[in-house]
């Protein structure tokens, strides 16, 4: 069987990532338009790098749930891809081996001016001065918002041949990725865990419960 998981920030809450934004529209005190869109970054790259460097940070303490584990676990038996709008590296850790970043990764950096240069810098920070091979500044490897999303033809080619659908932790209002949960095939079985879920796009089994607790529950229930 193949297992598609699209997921959110509600996966990595109950780890304690805090990286998505409140009702007022504000990410961990900051407004969306100054530390996650490039002309934030024009405007004043030390505030975005030092914004990106605590969140890389506070990554670096944080483990995997049960969510998370779940879905690695799922791999002894079956096919399983992960889409992620996360740029936490929980799954990775928890043992997830195909993972699809939407948004990008955290724990990398690349090239303001060649966006092909990626490097691994794991939990370090990006200091202003850092600079690729071609002399430009490095920057967050993150999609940030008016910015395209390069992985998106990856993502609806894991979608489209899924028998069954998992949707983790996300409210489905950022799209494109939102409009992945409604290419799964009819075939497919479809379920969304979330705690407050929004909306509910046909055919989801919603399961009202936080991811860690959620993804098990479904997992013994479906003997995964």
């Amino acid at each position: 069987m193949k297992i598609v998981a699209l997921t959110g920030a509600g996966i990595s809450a109950p780890s304690g990532v805090k990286t998505f934004r409140d009702a007022g529209g504000l990410w961990e005190n900051h407004r969306v338009e100054d530390v996650a869109t490039p002309e934030g970054f024009a405007r004043n790259p030390e505030l975005v790098l030092r914004f990106y460097n605590e969140r890389r940070a506070q990554l670096a303490v944080v483990k995997p749930n049960a969510a998370h584990l779940a879905l690695a676990a799922w791999e002894r038996a079956h096919e399983v891809g992960v889409i992620t709008q996360n740029v936490d590296d929980l799954h990775e850790r928890a043992g997830s081996t195909r993972i699809i970043h939407l948004h990008g990764q955290l724990t990398k950096a690349r090239c303001t001016l060649d966006p092909s240069y990626v490097v691994d810098i794991g939990y370090r920070p990006i200091a202003l001065g850092d600079r690729s091979p071609a002399g430009a500044q490095l920057r967050p490897h993150i999609v940030w918002f008016s910015e395209a999303v390069p992985a998106m033809d990856d993502a609806e080619l894991e979608m489209e041949d899924a028998d069954a659908v998992f949707v983790i932790g996300t409210s489905l209002q950022v799209y494109p990725a939102a409009g992945l949960a409604e290419i799964a095939p009819s075939r497919a079985l479809r379920f969304l865990v979330d705690p407050h879920p929004g909306r509910v796009p046909p055919g989801y089994r919603v399961i009202a419960q936080s991811a860690d607790l959620g993804v098990p529950a479904l997992s013994a229930e479906l003997g995964l």
